[in-house]
C-alpha cells in the first residue's frame, strides 16, 4: 500500500528539513513512498533543502504557498494526494523518525485498525513522552501479536486526548482511503489543529493502535512555543489559542465531568493571562492593544476577571508566595 508523507515546512535554519527527510529515506522494510513537502513561505527555501540530498529512495514532491501555517500546509498536501495513495503520516520538518517507525504502523493498519501513534522523545529528554506525561497505561491496551511494541488502544480516545492527550502528530500514520475527506481546521493557526483532527476521527469510529517503542525524536524548529516567554505578544497569542480550542471543545456534546475539566482549563488560562499582564505592567512593557481586542472577542470572561486574578497574583508575589 503507498504511503504518502506529508510535510509541512517553514525554517529559519538549514539542515532541519534534510534531517527529517533522511529518516524518512531510511525507513525499513517499506517500499511505495512517496514524500509531499508544503513550503509555506518558509525563509529557508524547501527546494534548496531538497537539493541537497541527491538521489532519492523516495519521490519527494515540494508544493509552495504563501504563509497559512502548518493546519494549511498539511490540508494542501492532502488535497494533492492521488487516489492511488492509501495512507498518510505526518512528520514535522524539525523532527525524525526511527528506522522502524513506518513499518510498524503499517502492521499495525493491516491487522485492522485506522490510526496509528507512537511514544516519542520531546527536546532535550531522555525519558519518553508516555512515560513523562504519564498519562497512559501501557499494560492496559492488548499487544497486537507475540513480541512487539504494538498495542490496540483501549478505551475512550475522545476522552483521552481532551483529557491527556497522548497523540503526537509526528507519530501519526492512519488510513487515508477512510478518512480521504477529513481535513485540518485552518481557523486555528498554530495550536489545536492537530488535536480536532484526531478528536474527529475518534469521534467517526477509528480503531486506534500505537507502538510504545519510542519512534520519533523532536526538535527544536519554528513553533507555536519558540520564543513565547513571558511578556512576549506570542506567549498572550499562546493563551488565546489554547483557549480557542478549550473553547470549541465545549461545543462537541460534552459529559458533564467533561465539561467541569475543561472550565477548569479555561479559568487556568484566563488566570495566566493576567499573570502576563501583571508582569508586562510591574515591567513597564507595553500592552498589546490588538491582542486584548482579541481576547475580548474570544472570551470578555477574562478581561472581567483580570482586575480580580490581577489582585490575587500581586498578592501572592508580595507574600512571596509561589505560583498555583
Amino acid at each position: 500500500m503507498t504511503i504518502a508523507v506529508v510535510i509541512p515546512y517553514f525554517q529559519r535554519t538549514a539542515g532541519l528539513l534534510v534531517r527529517a527527510l533522511n529518516s524518512v529515506l531510511a525507513q525499513r522494510d517499506v517500499a511505495d513512498v512517496r514524500i509531499v513537502v508544503v513550503d509555506d513561505s518558509s525563509p529557508v527555501p524547501a527546494r534548496d533543502e531538497v537539493a541537497t540530498l541527491g538521489a532519492s529512495r523516495f519521490p519527494i514532491e515540494v508544493i509552495v504557498q504563501p504563509n497559512g501555517g502548518p493546519a494549511a500546509a498539511r490540508n494542501r498536501a492532502l488535497g494533492s494526494l492521488d487516489l492511488g495513495v492509501h495512507r498518510v503520516a505526518f512528520l514535522d520538518s524539525d523532527d525524525a523518525w526511527t528506522e522502524e517507525h513506518l513499518s510498524h504502523a503499517t502492521h499495525a493498519l493491516d491487522v485492522g485498525h485506522d490510526f496509528y501513534f507512537s511514544d516519542l522523545y520531546q527536546p532535550g529528554q531522555t525519558v519518553g513522552g508516555f512515560a513523562r506525561a504519564g498519562r497512559i497505561a501501557v499494560d492496559d491496551h492488548p499487544v497486537i501479536g507475540e513480541g512487539t511494541t504494538l498495542h490496540s488502544y483501549r478505551g475512550d480516545m475522545f476522552d483521552q486526548i481532551i483529557s491527556g492527550n497522548v497523540i503526537g502528530t509526528s507519530t501519526v500514520v492512519y488510513d487515508f482511503e477512510r478518512f480521504r475527506t477529513q481535513r485540518f481546521d485552518e481557523a486555528f493557526f498554530s495550536a489545536g489543529e492537530d488535536y480536532l483532527f484526531w478528536i474527529a476521527c475518534a469521534r467517526a469510529g477509528a480503531r486506534f493502535c500505537f507502538s510504545s517503542s519510542i519512534e520519533v525524536q523532536y526538535g527544536y524548529g519554528v513553533n507555536v512555543y519558540a520564543g513565547s516567554g513571558w511578556g512576549t505578544d506570542g506567549y498572550l497569542c499562546r493563551i488565546q489559542n489554547e483557549m480557542r480550542y478549550r473553547k470549541r471543545l465545549l461545543e462537541l456534546g460534552l459529559t458533564p465531568t467533561q465539561r467541569q475539566l475543561i472550565d477548569a482549563k479555561i479559568a487556568t488560562l484566563r488566570y495566566e493571562f493576567a499573570d502576563d499582564v501583571v508582569h508586562r505592567v510591574s515591567h513597564r512593557k507595553p500592552l498589546p492593544i490588538a491582542v486584548l481586542r482579541e481576547q475580548w472577542k474570544l472570551d470578555p470572561q477574562t478581561l472581567v476577571m483580570l482586575p480580580i486574578n490581577a489582585g490575587q497574583i500581586v498578592a501572592r508575589r508580595i507574600k512571596g508566595q509561589p505560583a498555583p
